[in-house]
């Protein structure tokens, strides 16, 4: 996967923008775009995704503190590009919405899930300790999941409007 000069530069504005986003939405707890940008990317570069998605948990961990709640961003988000990737390329045109929505939302849903196993080794918590952290921040994965569930719909907008400018700039 090796990469050109300009998509090296185009990957790295993506992954800020991704940030940017996430620190504009801040205020609102568990609902942000990184669940759309990193679908909507997925669907545009496929496995060069990767490269934005890095870059955003690379300049998080750089602005926000490398701490004990940013190791699992090393691979919760591709989590969600590894499910956007098994996902057909050609979705029916109906149905499509509604997967990239209910795939999103999962996301959401299982982020606690996901995030908990590397806490509980950071906070030497047991299998009941690690369990009863999941259940006390269910009710943020549940804000997570709707959130991530209605912002999805922006997935398809925002994959064309990526695929509208790289048309454009390789005029």
């Amino acid at each position: 996967m090796k990469l050109t000069v300009k998509e090296a530069a185009v990957f790295s504005m993506l992954g800020a923008v991704m940030y940017c986003s996430k620190m504009l939405m801040e205020a609102l707890p568990n609902i942000h775009l990184i669940g759309v940008l990193t679908m909507a990317l997925t669907l545009v570069y496929r496995k060069k995704a990767l490269y934005p998605i890095y870059v955003f948990v690379f300049i998080t961990g750089l602005l926000s503190g490398f701490s004990t709640w940013w190791v699992p961003y090393l691979y919760i988000w591709t989590v969600l590009w590894g499910v956007t990737m098994l996902l057909p390329k050609k979705l029916p045109k109906k149905a499509a919405p509604l997967i990239y929505m209910t795939v999103c939302g999962l996301h959401g849903i299982f982020y606690g899930i996901l995030y908990a196993p590397v806490q509980a080794v950071f906070f030497g918590l047991d299998f009941k300790g690690m369990l009863s952290w999941i259940a006390a921040g269910f009710s943020f994965d549940l804000i997570h999941c709707a959130s991530n569930f209605l912002c999805a719909t922006l997935v398809i907008p925002v994959a064309a409007l990526i695929r509208k400018a790289e048309k454009y700039s390789s005029r």
